[in-house]
Protein backbone atom coordinates (compact mmCIF):
# COMPACT_ATOMS: atom_id res chain seq x y z
CA UNK A 1 0.00 0.00 0.00
CA UNK A 2 2.97 2.50 0.55
CA UNK A 3 4.45 1.36 -2.77
CA UNK A 4 1.03 2.64 -4.45
CA UNK A 5 0.79 5.48 -2.28
CA UNK A 6 4.41 6.80 -3.31
CA UNK A 7 3.98 6.18 -6.99
CA UNK A 8 0.27 8.51 -7.15
CA UNK A 9 2.01 11.26 -5.55
CA UNK A 10 4.80 11.55 -7.47
CA UNK A 11 2.99 10.98 -10.59
CA UNK A 12 0.58 14.15 -9.25
CA UNK A 13 3.71 16.20 -8.72
CA UNK A 14 5.45 15.46 -12.11
CA UNK A 15 2.50 16.98 -13.66
CA UNK A 16 2.37 19.92 -11.70
CA UNK A 17 5.77 20.76 -12.31
CA UNK A 18 5.79 20.39 -16.13
CA UNK A 19 3.41 23.23 -16.10
CA UNK A 20 5.27 26.03 -15.00
CA UNK A 21 1.79 28.52 -15.06
CA UNK A 22 0.44 26.87 -11.58
CA UNK A 23 2.45 28.38 -8.89
CA UNK A 24 3.09 25.49 -6.05
CA UNK A 25 2.52 26.80 -2.31
CA UNK A 26 3.34 24.12 -0.72
CA UNK A 27 3.85 20.67 -0.82
CA UNK A 28 2.02 18.32 1.33
CA UNK A 29 3.17 15.99 2.90
CA UNK A 30 2.06 12.18 3.77
CA UNK A 31 -0.43 11.70 6.03
CA UNK A 32 0.14 8.73 8.74
CA UNK A 33 -1.93 8.01 11.29
CA UNK A 34 0.00 6.47 14.77
CA UNK A 35 -1.85 3.54 16.33
CA UNK A 36 -0.73 0.99 18.95
CA UNK A 37 0.21 -1.16 16.70
CA UNK A 38 1.99 0.01 13.56
CA UNK A 39 1.24 3.21 11.79
CA UNK A 40 -1.59 3.70 9.02
CA UNK A 41 -0.89 4.80 5.91
CA UNK A 42 -3.59 6.63 3.42
CA UNK A 43 -3.46 6.68 -0.02
CA UNK A 44 -4.74 10.26 -1.10
CA UNK A 45 -5.49 11.88 -4.64
CA UNK A 46 -6.94 15.15 -5.50
CA UNK A 47 -9.20 15.95 -7.96
CA UNK A 48 -7.86 17.98 -10.92
CA UNK A 49 -7.79 21.72 -11.36
CA UNK A 50 -10.35 24.10 -12.12
CA UNK A 51 -9.80 24.53 -15.77
CA UNK A 52 -8.31 28.39 -16.50
CA UNK A 53 -10.43 31.27 -18.54
CA UNK A 54 -9.36 32.25 -21.62
CA UNK A 55 -7.43 29.42 -23.09
CA UNK A 56 -8.97 27.27 -26.19
CA UNK A 57 -11.27 24.67 -25.91
CA UNK A 58 -8.47 22.40 -27.13
CA UNK A 59 -5.78 23.28 -24.52
CA UNK A 60 -8.16 22.84 -22.23
CA UNK A 61 -8.82 19.24 -23.18
CA UNK A 62 -5.07 18.44 -23.21
CA UNK A 63 -5.03 19.74 -20.22
CA UNK A 64 -7.92 17.30 -18.56
CA UNK A 65 -6.33 14.92 -19.91
CA UNK A 66 -3.35 15.20 -18.30
CA UNK A 67 -4.40 16.16 -14.49
CA UNK A 68 -6.32 12.95 -15.47
CA UNK A 69 -4.24 10.24 -16.28
CA UNK A 70 -6.72 8.97 -18.62
CA UNK A 71 -8.88 7.63 -15.44
CA UNK A 72 -11.88 9.39 -13.94
CA UNK A 73 -11.78 12.24 -11.24
CA UNK A 74 -10.38 11.09 -7.71
CA UNK A 75 -12.11 12.59 -4.73
CA UNK A 76 -11.02 13.18 -0.95
CA UNK A 77 -11.78 10.59 1.02
CA UNK A 78 -13.12 11.24 4.67
CA UNK A 79 -10.42 9.92 7.90
CA UNK A 80 -13.06 9.54 10.53
CA UNK A 81 -13.11 8.12 13.90
CA UNK A 82 -15.44 4.89 14.35
CA UNK A 83 -17.58 3.59 16.87
CA UNK A 84 -14.92 1.39 18.38
CA UNK A 85 -12.44 4.63 18.53
CA UNK A 86 -10.10 3.32 15.78
CA UNK A 87 -9.37 5.86 12.50
CA UNK A 88 -11.11 4.76 9.10
CA UNK A 89 -11.02 5.95 5.33
CA UNK A 90 -13.84 6.67 3.53
CA UNK A 91 -15.18 8.11 0.34
CA UNK A 92 -18.26 10.33 1.66
CA UNK A 93 -18.73 12.31 4.65
CA UNK A 94 -20.09 11.54 7.89
CA UNK A 95 -23.99 11.86 8.50
CA UNK A 96 -23.52 14.66 11.28
CA UNK A 97 -21.86 16.72 8.27
CA UNK A 98 -25.03 15.67 5.58
CA UNK A 99 -26.87 17.11 8.34
CA UNK A 100 -25.51 20.20 9.08
CA UNK A 101 -25.33 21.45 5.39
CA UNK A 102 -28.96 20.39 4.91
CA UNK A 103 -30.13 22.17 7.71
CA UNK A 104 -28.14 25.43 6.90
CA UNK A 105 -29.51 28.20 5.04
CA UNK A 106 -27.83 29.30 1.93
CA UNK A 107 -29.58 32.16 1.18
CA UNK A 108 -28.31 35.50 2.05
CA UNK A 109 -30.34 36.69 5.11
CA UNK A 110 -32.85 39.79 3.89
CA UNK A 111 -33.25 42.06 7.36
CA UNK A 112 -35.84 44.05 5.90
CA UNK A 113 -37.75 40.84 5.21
CA UNK A 114 -36.95 38.99 8.22
CA UNK A 115 -37.74 42.21 10.27
CA UNK A 116 -41.48 42.19 8.12
CA UNK A 117 -42.18 38.42 8.85
CA UNK A 118 -41.23 39.01 13.05
CA UNK A 119 -43.75 41.89 12.37
CA UNK A 120 -46.35 39.79 10.96
CA UNK A 121 -46.32 36.83 13.77
CA UNK A 122 -47.97 33.74 12.77
CA UNK A 123 -50.64 35.90 10.97
CA UNK A 124 -49.83 34.63 7.14
CA UNK A 125 -48.04 31.11 7.96
CA UNK A 126 -48.54 29.06 5.23
CA UNK A 127 -49.61 25.37 6.22
CA UNK A 128 -50.81 22.43 4.18
CA UNK A 129 -54.34 21.97 2.58
CA UNK A 130 -54.05 18.79 4.47
CA UNK A 131 -53.74 21.16 7.66
CA UNK A 132 -55.94 23.46 6.64
CA UNK A 133 -59.15 20.85 5.79
CA UNK A 134 -58.11 18.99 8.95
CA UNK A 135 -58.52 22.38 11.16
CA UNK A 136 -62.15 23.55 9.54
CA UNK A 137 -63.34 19.89 9.92
CA UNK A 138 -62.95 19.84 13.93
CA UNK A 139 -61.81 23.55 14.98
CA UNK A 140 -63.78 26.05 13.44
CA UNK A 141 -66.90 27.03 14.29
CA UNK A 142 -69.55 26.38 11.43
CA UNK A 143 -71.93 29.52 9.77
CA UNK A 144 -74.02 30.91 12.56
CA UNK A 145 -77.71 32.80 11.99
CA UNK A 146 -77.47 36.19 10.94
CA UNK A 147 -79.17 37.97 13.94
CA UNK A 148 -77.05 35.77 16.21
CA UNK A 149 -74.01 36.86 14.16
CA UNK A 150 -75.00 40.86 14.22
CA UNK A 151 -75.93 40.71 18.12
CA UNK A 152 -72.40 39.17 18.45
CA UNK A 153 -70.55 41.78 16.82
CA UNK A 154 -72.44 44.34 19.12
CA UNK A 155 -75.00 46.01 16.33
CA UNK A 156 -78.13 45.10 18.84
CA UNK A 157 -79.99 42.32 21.09
CA UNK A 158 -80.87 39.25 19.07
CA UNK A 159 -84.45 40.77 19.26
CA UNK A 160 -83.50 43.94 17.57
CA UNK A 161 -81.09 42.50 15.00
CA UNK A 162 -84.08 40.63 13.82
CA UNK A 163 -85.99 43.82 13.07
CA UNK A 164 -83.31 45.06 11.33
CA UNK A 165 -83.33 42.19 9.01
CA UNK A 166 -87.08 42.18 8.80
CA UNK A 167 -86.76 45.96 7.90
CA UNK A 168 -84.63 45.37 5.09
CA UNK A 169 -81.13 47.21 6.32
CA UNK A 170 -79.09 43.73 6.44
CA UNK A 171 -76.79 43.23 3.21
CA UNK A 172 -75.37 39.83 2.50
CA UNK A 173 -73.09 39.45 -0.18
CA UNK A 174 -74.59 42.28 -2.22
CA UNK A 175 -77.84 41.51 -2.12
CA UNK A 176 -80.39 42.36 0.86
CA UNK A 177 -81.40 39.29 3.38
CA UNK A 178 -84.61 39.44 5.12
CA UNK A 179 -84.39 36.03 6.77
CA UNK A 180 -82.82 35.80 10.21
CA UNK A 181 -82.57 32.21 9.75
CA UNK A 182 -79.72 32.93 7.24
CA UNK A 183 -76.47 30.70 7.64
CA UNK A 184 -73.72 32.96 7.35
CA UNK A 185 -69.93 33.41 8.29
CA UNK A 186 -68.45 36.46 9.39
CA UNK A 187 -64.85 35.84 8.13
CA UNK A 188 -66.30 34.97 4.35
CA UNK A 189 -69.18 36.86 4.08
CA UNK A 190 -69.37 40.57 3.18
CA UNK A 191 -72.18 41.64 5.60
CA UNK A 192 -73.46 45.86 5.83
CA UNK A 193 -75.68 46.97 8.66
CA UNK A 194 -77.31 50.48 7.79
CA UNK A 195 -74.34 50.46 4.73
CA UNK A 196 -71.56 50.13 7.57
CA UNK A 197 -69.80 47.03 7.01
CA UNK A 198 -69.54 44.59 9.93
CA UNK A 199 -65.95 43.53 11.12
CA UNK A 200 -64.87 39.94 9.98
CA UNK A 201 -63.39 39.60 13.60
CA UNK A 202 -65.93 39.45 15.80
CA UNK A 203 -65.04 40.01 19.88
CA UNK A 204 -64.31 37.66 22.21
CA UNK A 205 -66.14 36.09 24.58
CA UNK A 206 -66.05 37.83 28.13
CA UNK A 207 -67.87 37.23 31.43
CA UNK A 208 -68.07 39.41 35.06
CA UNK A 209 -69.62 39.22 38.18
CA UNK A 210 -70.92 42.11 39.17
CA UNK A 211 -71.92 43.06 42.75
CA UNK A 212 -75.11 44.97 41.78
CA UNK A 213 -75.87 48.50 43.54
CA UNK A 214 -79.78 49.36 45.04
CA UNK A 215 -81.43 51.50 42.00
CA UNK A 216 -79.46 49.91 39.09
CA UNK A 217 -81.89 48.50 36.69
CA UNK A 218 -80.98 45.37 34.41
CA UNK A 219 -81.75 46.47 31.34
CA UNK A 220 -79.57 47.02 27.74
CA UNK A 221 -81.80 50.14 26.99
CA UNK A 222 -79.07 53.25 25.49
CA UNK A 223 -82.52 55.49 27.42
CA UNK A 224 -81.83 54.02 30.59
CA UNK A 225 -79.54 56.10 33.06
CA UNK A 226 -79.10 53.68 35.50
CA UNK A 227 -78.53 50.37 34.26
CA UNK A 228 -76.04 48.06 35.67
CA UNK A 229 -74.12 48.27 32.09
CA UNK A 230 -73.37 51.83 32.81
CA UNK A 231 -70.46 50.49 35.37
CA UNK A 232 -69.08 48.98 32.76
CA UNK A 233 -68.07 52.24 30.74
CA UNK A 234 -64.57 52.40 31.92
CA UNK A 235 -63.97 48.59 30.01
CA UNK A 236 -65.31 49.65 27.30
CA UNK A 237 -63.63 52.88 27.37
CA UNK A 238 -60.32 50.91 27.22
CA UNK A 239 -61.29 48.12 25.07
CA UNK A 240 -59.28 49.61 22.06
CA UNK A 241 -56.18 50.35 23.73
CA UNK A 242 -55.77 46.75 25.28
CA UNK A 243 -57.94 45.11 22.28
CA UNK A 244 -56.41 46.84 18.92
CA UNK A 245 -58.35 45.84 15.91
CA UNK A 246 -61.28 43.86 17.65
CA UNK A 247 -64.92 45.35 17.87
CA UNK A 248 -66.46 46.23 21.08
CA UNK A 249 -68.32 43.38 22.87
CA UNK A 250 -72.16 44.11 23.21
CA UNK A 251 -72.54 42.98 27.11
CA UNK A 252 -76.04 41.99 28.85
CA UNK A 253 -77.09 40.99 31.96
CA UNK A 254 -77.72 36.54 32.39
CA UNK A 255 -81.04 36.93 33.97
CA UNK A 256 -82.09 40.15 35.83
CA UNK A 257 -82.63 41.50 39.68
CA UNK A 258 -85.17 44.05 40.23
CA UNK A 259 -84.56 47.69 40.73
CA UNK A 260 -84.45 47.15 44.77
CA UNK A 261 -82.37 43.95 45.12
CA UNK A 262 -78.55 43.57 45.03
CA UNK A 263 -75.81 41.35 45.22
CA UNK A 264 -74.60 38.70 42.27
CA UNK A 265 -75.53 38.95 38.53
CA UNK A 266 -73.59 38.00 35.54
CA UNK A 267 -72.90 40.11 32.77
CA UNK A 268 -71.37 38.89 29.42
CA UNK A 269 -71.78 38.82 25.32
CA UNK A 270 -71.85 35.26 24.89
CA UNK A 271 -75.79 33.94 23.97
CA UNK A 272 -75.45 30.41 24.15
CA UNK A 273 -74.20 30.96 28.03
CA UNK A 274 -76.44 33.10 29.15
CA UNK A 275 -79.43 30.69 27.70
CA UNK A 276 -78.09 27.42 29.21
CA UNK A 277 -77.39 29.47 32.80
CA UNK A 278 -80.89 30.97 32.66
CA UNK A 279 -82.64 28.10 31.61
CA UNK A 280 -85.56 26.44 33.99
CA UNK A 281 -83.47 23.14 32.70
CA UNK A 282 -80.11 24.25 34.54
CA UNK A 283 -81.56 23.47 37.71
CA UNK A 284 -79.01 25.99 38.99
CA UNK A 285 -79.83 27.01 42.84
CA UNK A 286 -79.66 30.62 43.73
CA UNK A 287 -79.31 31.78 47.35
CA UNK A 288 -80.87 34.86 49.02
CA UNK A 289 -80.41 36.94 52.18
CA UNK A 290 -83.45 38.67 52.90
CA UNK A 291 -83.64 41.34 55.78
CA UNK A 292 -86.96 41.60 57.27
CA UNK A 293 -89.33 43.62 59.34
CA UNK A 294 -90.92 42.03 62.67
CA UNK A 295 -90.44 39.02 64.32
CA UNK A 296 -89.96 35.60 62.65
CA UNK A 297 -91.08 32.55 64.24
CA UNK A 298 -91.46 29.01 63.16
CA UNK A 299 -95.36 29.50 61.54
CA UNK A 300 -93.38 32.03 59.06
CA UNK A 301 -90.79 29.55 58.05
CA UNK A 302 -93.33 26.82 57.50
CA UNK A 303 -95.66 28.77 55.11
CA UNK A 304 -92.61 30.19 53.03
CA UNK A 305 -91.36 27.08 53.01
CA UNK A 306 -94.91 25.35 51.29
CA UNK A 307 -94.18 28.30 48.86
CA UNK A 308 -96.92 29.92 46.85
CA UNK A 309 -98.50 30.30 43.82
CA UNK A 310 -96.61 32.90 40.82
CA UNK A 311 -98.16 33.27 37.57
CA UNK A 312 -100.14 29.62 38.04
CA UNK A 313 -97.29 27.95 38.65
CA UNK A 314 -96.79 26.59 42.45
CA UNK A 315 -93.25 27.88 43.38
CA UNK A 316 -91.40 25.97 46.32
CA UNK A 317 -88.03 27.33 47.90
CA UNK A 318 -85.25 24.73 48.05
CA UNK A 319 -84.52 25.58 51.67
CA UNK A 320 -85.27 28.13 54.31
CA UNK A 321 -83.41 29.24 57.26
CA UNK A 322 -83.48 32.14 60.27
CA UNK A 323 -80.16 32.83 60.12
CA UNK A 324 -78.31 34.20 64.11
CA UNK A 325 -78.44 37.43 64.97
CA UNK A 326 -75.86 40.16 64.59
CA UNK A 327 -74.87 42.62 67.03
CA UNK A 328 -75.29 45.49 64.42
CA UNK A 329 -77.92 44.16 62.22
CA UNK A 330 -81.49 44.89 64.64
CA UNK A 331 -83.86 42.75 61.23
CA UNK A 332 -84.01 39.60 61.24
CA UNK A 333 -82.32 37.87 58.62
CA UNK A 334 -83.94 34.54 56.58
CA UNK A 335 -81.68 32.77 54.02
CA UNK A 336 -84.04 30.87 51.29
CA UNK A 337 -82.74 29.10 48.34
CA UNK A 338 -84.76 28.54 45.18
CA UNK A 339 -84.37 27.23 41.51
CA UNK A 340 -86.82 28.25 39.31
CA UNK A 341 -85.91 32.13 39.52
CA UNK A 342 -88.97 33.20 38.46
CA UNK A 343 -89.77 37.18 38.48
CA UNK A 344 -89.90 38.26 42.24
CA UNK A 345 -90.41 34.59 43.53
CA UNK A 346 -88.54 35.44 46.43
CA UNK A 347 -90.27 38.48 47.33
CA UNK A 348 -93.63 36.91 46.71
CA UNK A 349 -92.71 33.45 49.35
CA UNK A 350 -91.86 36.44 51.91
CA UNK A 351 -94.84 38.35 51.51
CA UNK A 352 -97.30 35.12 51.21
CA UNK A 353 -95.92 34.80 55.03
CA UNK A 354 -97.05 37.58 55.86
CA UNK A 355 -93.87 39.48 56.37
CA UNK A 356 -92.66 42.38 54.46
CA UNK A 357 -88.73 42.28 52.88
CA UNK A 358 -86.76 45.38 54.14
CA UNK A 359 -83.87 44.29 51.55
CA UNK A 360 -82.60 41.60 49.55
CA UNK A 361 -79.82 40.24 48.02
CA UNK A 362 -78.62 37.54 45.95
CA UNK A 363 -75.10 35.67 47.20
CA UNK A 364 -74.78 32.67 45.02
CA UNK A 365 -75.82 31.18 41.61
CA UNK A 366 -75.03 27.71 41.42
CA UNK A 367 -71.52 26.62 42.83
CA UNK A 368 -70.35 30.16 42.24
CA UNK A 369 -70.58 32.69 45.82
CA UNK A 370 -69.91 36.46 45.28
CA UNK A 371 -66.64 37.21 46.40
CA UNK A 372 -66.28 38.66 50.25
CA UNK A 373 -64.58 42.23 48.78
CA UNK A 374 -65.90 42.47 45.80
CA UNK A 375 -66.99 46.36 46.21
CA UNK A 376 -70.95 47.50 45.73
CA UNK A 377 -70.97 48.22 42.01
CA UNK A 378 -67.90 46.70 41.08
CA UNK A 379 -67.21 43.73 38.78
CA UNK A 380 -64.56 41.15 38.31
CA UNK A 381 -64.14 38.95 35.46
CA UNK A 382 -64.72 35.58 35.60
CA UNK A 383 -62.37 32.47 34.71
CA UNK A 384 -62.93 28.78 33.40
CA UNK A 385 -63.42 27.56 36.93
CA UNK A 386 -65.80 30.03 37.46
CA UNK A 387 -67.77 29.20 34.87
CA UNK A 388 -67.43 25.41 35.29
CA UNK A 389 -69.25 26.37 39.30
CA UNK A 390 -71.85 28.18 37.08
CA UNK A 391 -72.42 25.33 35.17
CA UNK A 392 -70.80 26.20 31.75
CA UNK A 393 -69.30 22.72 30.38
CA UNK A 394 -67.68 24.55 26.94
Amino acid sequence: MASVATTSTATLFSSLLKRPSLPIFRTIPRITCSSSSSPIQFNISFAPPKPKKNLPLQQLQDDHDDDSGGSQQLLIPWIIRGEDGKLKLQTHPPARVIHSHALADTKTPNPIKKKKTQSAGTKDSKLSKAARRFYNENFKEPPERLSKVLAAAGVASRRSSEELIFEGRVNVNGSVCKTPQTKVDPTKDIIYVNGRRLPKKLPPKVYFALNKPKGYICSSGEKESKSVLNLFDDFLKSWNKRNPGLPKPRLFTVGRLDVATTGLIIVTNDGDFAQTISHPSSMLSKEYIASVDGVVNKKHLIAISEGTVIDGVRCTPDSVELLPKQPDVSRARLRIVVHEGRNHEVRELVKNAGLEIHSLKRIRIGGFRLPADLGIGKHVELKQANLKLLGWKS
